[in-house]
């Protein structure tokens, strides 16, 4: 029932937009189905990748690299990781569970996710056109810094340790 927990209040925040916004049904409901689908167009694939991780990806790998004692290696791997992929930041979720998993830190989970969500390769080449070389590497490097700091410290707020 826990797992079923979020999706139920999806549902009831859902119904609850419909009853207070019956003006915006149709765009709720519009909304709604192209996320919906856009999902279950991407799912499949990323089930598939998940599988190849889970088979060609040792443990062992993930924790020498992302692991407990990988310090700041493991946290610019992380970077590197999340920096890589397009696709959409609710295709990193599985992906960093399965990390959890096979022994990777927290802080490196969360650098991941963050990079994942803030430093995409293709967004940076398309800001350099748009905001200048300068801009682009400024924000680069503090995005990369303050995302590596922030791993660090929620990880030790959450007094989370995997291994």
């Amino acid at each position: 029932m826990k797992s079923y927990g979020i999706v139920l209040i999806v549902i009831l925040v859902f119904t609850a937009m419909l009853f207070y916004f019956p003006q915006s049904k149709d765009k709720i409901i519009g909304y709604s189905t192209t996320y919906f689908l856009e999902m279950l167009l991407i799912l499949p694939a990323v089930m598939i990748l998940m599988g190849l991780f889970s088979v060609w990806i040792s443990k062992e790998i993930v924790i020498k690299y992302l692991g407990k004692h990988a310090g700041i290696k493991g946290a610019l791997i992380s970077v590197f990781l999340g920096s890589l992929p397009t696709g959409p930041l609710y295709i990193a979720f599985p992906i960093a569970a399965s990390l959890i998993k096979k022994g990777a830190r927290i802080s490196n989970i969360i650098i991941f996710l963050s990079a994942w969500a803030c430093l995409k390769l293709p967004q940076e080449l398309v800001e350099i056109q748009f905001l200048g070389f300068k801009f682009m590497a400024l924000r680069w490097i503090l995005t990369v810094v303050l995302v590596i700091g922030m791993g660090f410290s929620i990880e030790k707020m959450v007094n989370y340790n995997s291994s």
